[in-house]
């Protein structure tokens, strides 16, 4: 039997602990793929699965993680063959599917994306599904009609993964970028990864109770939601757009029609998990080439399977800045 390291959660009396064991490939579950993982990376929902959210993995013992590069090592498809530099991110992986924390998984065929020319696996995880989703969000704005001559467009959680990517790939389109941080000692990292303005969440959280306000935002792009994502509304100008895709600060919306129906402002989800494979395929393209970001490296760090657990905390208690990447040997 072919044993592996993998960061597992476990139920024990109660409470959720979390430990490097050794686990056997045959144990996972049917798939066409097995897949040696090389890097994973860590987002906002592998913590939470990490700590025993029903809400995002149901059963337990789990290995969480869900992003995951690496090489084929088995295939049943054509379209796949042994040593092929492939990614995972969405689907079911790291949820209720053993994910990238640990050094194999077996998975769907069609979960897969060939690792795009331009990018290493170690770049792709340092993009994942926060990177996907940051692009994805970019690539809905720019179908909406927003341009750099559009106005300033406004990022919400800046420092953290999808926020931080969102400015730095906007920046370098030649977007003017305000970016918004509850974490103002973290002004002069947004600013190098492009931001023209930084300033502070407690001006986009408006307690006036007015429909509307005074109209400033050509786009945004909210990673938060709450009472920020109603103010980023109120205040987005006419035929405006903004995309959402984050729920930190609270997964309610209190607004009201007026902003669509004055200012025929757009509201845009955005959902990584199960992006079509034809968008999905663009979209990776477009960060391998176009929309590559040349400060990848300021917003990434690498950490091992056991400095996962001091990560975890972090991105709980909203410490994290940019993206962690996962090694696995």
């Amino acid at each position: 039997m072919t044993s592996f390291r993998a960061l597992v959660a476990r139920e024990i009396n109660g409470q959720f602990v979390r430990s490097v064991e050794e686990r056997q490939v045959e144990a996972l579950p049917e798939g066409e793929a097995l897949i040696r993982v090389r890097y994973s990376s860590l987002n906002y929902k592998d913590a939470l699965s990490a700590t025993g959210h029903r809400g995002v993995t149901r059963a337990f013992p789990h290995t969480p993680g869900i992003d995951a590069a690496g090489e084929v090592v088995e295939s049943s498809v054509v379209d796949f063959a042994p040593g092929d530099k492939v990614l995972v991110t969405g689907y079911d992986l790291g949820m209720n599917t053993p994910g990238g924390f640990g050094q194999f998984i077996r998975v769907p065929a069609h979960w897969l994306v060939g690792l795009p020319v331009g990018l290493t696996l170690k770049e792709s995880m340092g993009y994942g599904t926060g990177g996907l989703t940051a692009a994805l969000s970019v690539h809905h704005l720019i179908e909406a009609g927003a341009t750099p001559d559009s106005g300033d467009v406004l990022i919400t959680g800046a420092t953290g993964g999808v926020g931080s990517l969102s400015v730095a790939i906007l920046a370098q389109m030649g977007f003017r970028v305000v970016a918004v941080t509850g974490k103002v000692s973290e002004a002069n990292f947004l600013k190098r990864l492009g931001a023209s303005e930084v300033i502070d969440r407690r001006e986009l959280d408006d307690n006036s109770g007015q429909p509307i306000l005074s109209a400033r935002w050509a786009a945004g792009i909210d990673t938060v939601g709450g009472n920020i994502l109603s103010t980023l509304i109120k205040t987005t100008q006419y035929r405006g757009v903004i995309t959402c895709c984050g729920l930190v600060a609270s997964p309610e919306l209190n607004t009201t029609v007026f902003p669509f129906i004055l200012r025929g402002v757009k509201l845009i989800g955005i959902d990584s998990v199960l992006c079509p494979m034809d968008l999905r395929l663009k979209i990776w393209q477009k960060i391998a080439v176009d929309w590559k970001v040349n400060a990848l490296n300021d917003i990434i760090a690498e950490c091992e399977l056991e400095d996962l657990n001091v990560q975890i905390n972090r991105i709980l208690s909203g410490q994290m800045r940019g993206r962690v990447v996962v090694n696995l040997g």
